[in-house]
């Protein structure tokens, strides 16, 4: 059976071997490898030669980092198509949206292209008689990255390019479901040129997880996943005196108002529901139409889209989506369908049983829609990361305001609407990090940032573009003055620009 590894100091490394998980494919349900999960001391090692690798990597030129990541970046290209199949192999989506996974992360690694103007500092010259003040942004030392298993390609190139651009080393724990491609981008690095031990994956677990939070020489943690463990890394790290982000669950409401293009909107809450199997922390899970005719209209579509939609092997081409990652998050999902019967909300579209023939052992499971969903729910209150969508029905556009507003998670939110008014008065106070007008997942581009608010998000900086360079680099602010023009004599005083 196939094993595997770690990625240390520029090569494979098989570890100790004392713990294994089992990395499964998802289409057929059976074991199609085994992954080694490392220990505290393995952990640590690794943490080690990433330090060793800092000083050489944070003292080469700007530009030179650059066209490490240049060269990366092409490299993704010429292996878009081996990178989505390993992807979709393990993951399960299936091959376009993993080339659009791909992509996304792509997106982030030509921001970090840009590394030489994005570390410009300030200068300000004669602040006082002879003396000039300028700012430099270096880098912190050994960072470490913990990604899902949602995402295996873009949530790690979210986090790593922009960091060893800025002049860090990087350790990237990837999730454990998932864990090869993670393990393809390291040798990428490697043959775009960076050096040995700039970049490194170590598979592993929770002693894995909680050795990279502790350990004195990680100066800073980038998280993404649920927000009870986003929650144990905030505040294990930060304890640690770590730098945290630490991106959390995401309960994403799209509002329709009855001048919306109801089919423009049908098809929107489609893709953005029901995309990759709902598993994407930006996937819309609750559709709220304002006005009971609104509701009515919007229901007549979606009902013939989710009963029509093609769920296939992670191998197809024509599939919307492809099976969910393991067995038990399969079962976790449709439990979650179950208790929403059981709280009586109208399962209008019922997915639950779908089975692939020649794949009846695979993770299948077909779009559920529930109606007359309330906020009192569990299906409301909590992320499902399935194929389930939930109508929550507002009467007025002030009810659906405060129902994302009012929400625990507070990642993402979009409206659909004709009237700008009313699309900017809903942007201005809706209590959500990011908002997407007439976009249903309002995920920035990689020039901007990414981030939550409440639980979805824990820490001050957001991921990628400007934030990710402010995040991965530490300020230094130099006042200079040379010797012609200073007095002699002590000053007593504290320094004035006088």
């Amino acid at each position: 059976m196939r094993e595997v590894h770690h990625f240390v100091a520029g090569a494979g490394s098989k570890g100790l071997g004392r713990k294994f998980a089992d990395v499964f494919n998802p289409n057929t349900g059976e074991v199609a490898a085994r992954v080694n999960l490392a220990g505290k001391a393995e952990v640590a090692a690794v943490v080690e030669d990433a330090h060793r690798a800092f000083q050489g990597w944070s003292n080469t030129p700007a530009p030179r980092r650059a066209q490490v990541m240049f060269a990366f970046r092409d490299l993704l290209r010429k292996n878009m198509d081996e990178l989505a199949a390993l992807l979709a192999a393990e993951h399960g989506k299936v091959l376009l949206d993993a080339k659009g996974e791909l992509t996304r992360g792509l997106e982030v690694v030509e921001f970090a292209c840009g590394i030489p103007q994005l570390l410009k500092g300030e200068y300000s010259e004669d602040v006082a008689s002879g003396m000039d003040v300028f700012s430099l942004r270096q880098p912190l030392g050994v960072v470490a990255g913990i990604t899902p298993f949602n995402f295996p390609a873009m949530v790690p190139m979210w986090m790593f390019p922009v960091a060893v651009a800025c002049g860090n080393t990087f350790v990237l724990k990837p999730s454990e479901k998932d864990p090869s491609v993670p393990i393809r981008l390291a040798q990428m690095m490697i043959e775009a040129g960076a050096p040995p031990g700039v970049l490194n994956v170590v598979n592993g677990d929770k002693e894995a997880v909680d050795t990279l939070l502790t350990h004195p020489l990680v100066r800073a943690i980038s998280f993404v996943g649920s927000t009870d463990i986003a929650r144990h890394v905030y505040s294990t790290a930060t304890a640690h005196g770590k730098r945290v982000q630490a991106m959390g669950g995401a309960k994403n409401h799209m509002i329709v108002m009855p001048d919306a293009d109801l089919d423009q909107a049908a098809d929107a809450l489609m893709g953005a529901g029901y995309g990759s199997a709902g598993e994407r922390c930006m996937a819309i899970s609750v559709a709220v139409p304002v006005g009971a005719k609104t509701a009515e209209a919007l229901r007549a579509r979606l009902i013939p889209r989710v009963q029509a939609l093609r769920v296939g092997l992670s191998t197809s081409t024509d599939a919307d989506f492809g099976p969910l990652v393991t067995r038990q998050h399969l079962d976790k999902v449709r439990g979650y369908v179950d208790i929403g019967v059981a709280e009586g909300a109208e399962l209008v579209v019922d997915g639950r049983d779908i089975k692939m023939q020649g794949y009846e052992n695979g993770f299948f499971m077909g779009g559920c829609l529930f109606d007359r969903v309330t906020p009192e729910m569990r299906i409301y209150q909590e992320e499902i990361f399935g194929p389930v969508l939930s109508m929550v029905r507002a009467e007025d556009f002030e009810t659906a305001l405060r129902l994302p507003s009012e929400h625990a998670f507070g990642n993402g939110v979009a409206i659909f609407t004709r009237d700008g008014d009313t699309a900017r008065d809903f942007t201005r106070r809706v209590d959500v990090g990011m908002v997407g007008v007439n976009v249903p997942i309002p995920v920035p581009v990689a020039f901007h940032s990414f981030g939550g608010w409440k639980a979805s998000a824990f820490g001050d900086m957001n991921q990628y573009g400007p934030e990710g360079v402010r995040f991965f680099t530490k300020l230094k602010t130099v006042t200079a003055r040379w010797p012609t023009g200073i007095r002699s004599g002590a000053d007593f005083f504290i320094p004035t620009l006088k």
